[in-house]
């Protein structure tokens, strides 16, 4: 994306946070008044201008776009975007379709299929997913190319914060899938007792054979969903 189209679409991010919409918007407008999104705001906006960065800024707030706060049932939290040309999209784990499905994603794929038969499909989109009702959102939402981690500690954090706390908030059941250490210390933030929140390690191929492989989130989310008198989820990604 060339530098005078992200100073064009940045836009989406503005103090208004034209972004976002309906429910959302409502929840989360206090923010877009405190000091730390207008620093977050111009952090973001010089770093699109320098360029690049990921994903594309359209595309930043796409966890809120396919996933409406009144549908949220389930929250998948992930830490950055992926910080490879054409991967990150604003889903969290997900890549659009045509793009390789990463390690960490493959791995999610495998627990799927132990837990709950789901057959491994030829591509990494998670979009069913966010449709189902799947918060797929990563505690950062951008991140300079081929530098993991490079935008945190801007106020990303503080607002992604305030996500988690408008949906624990909800008094209808929401499973929370906490993968890795920096996700688990979220559960502080969650204080609703109509929720379950699940812990295990991450999916990476550095830590997944510690306890991710065989947590059995995927089928105990549906168990907690179906009990609550609400539908389970369906896991299966479609083959392309």
């Amino acid at each position: 994306m060339c530098r005078h189209t992200c100073r064009k679409n940045i836009g989406c991010m503005g103090k208004d946070m034209s972004g976002i919409s309906g429910v959302w918007y409502e929840k989360l407008k206090d923010q877009f008044k405190m000091p730390y999104y207008g620093e977050l705001y111009r952090f973001v906006s010089e770093e699109y201008a320098r360029g690049p960065v990921y994903p594309p800024s359209e595309d930043i707030f796409n966890a809120f776009h396919y996933t409406p706060f009144e549908n949220v049932k389930c929250v998948i939290l992930g830490q950055d975007p992926y910080h490879e040309p054409g991967q990150a999209h604003g889903l969290c784990f997900s890549v659009r379709p045509g793009v390789p499905a990463p390690p960490s994603l493959c791995n999610i794929y495998k627990e799927l299929q132990d837990d709950l038969s789901c057959r491994i499909p030829n591509n990494g989109y998670l979009e069913k997913w966010a449709r189902e009702g799947v918060l797929l959102l990563n505690t950062c939402l951008t991140v300079r190319a081929h530098q993991a981690n490079s935008h945190n500690g801007h106020g990303w954090e503080q607002f992604t914060d305030a996500v988690i706390k408008a949906v624990d908030a909800k008094p209808e059941p929401v499973v929370f899938l906490l993968w890795g250490t920096p996700a688990g210390r979220k559960s502080e933030l969650l204080t609703n007792r109509s929720h379950l929140v699940l812990k295990a390690p991450h999916p990476s191929p550095l830590s997944a054979y510690r306890g991710f492989f065989g947590c059995r989130h995927f089928s105990a989310a549906n168990r907690y969903l179906t009990e609550h008198g609400l539908s389970p989820i369906d896991w299966q990604i479609e083959d392309i």
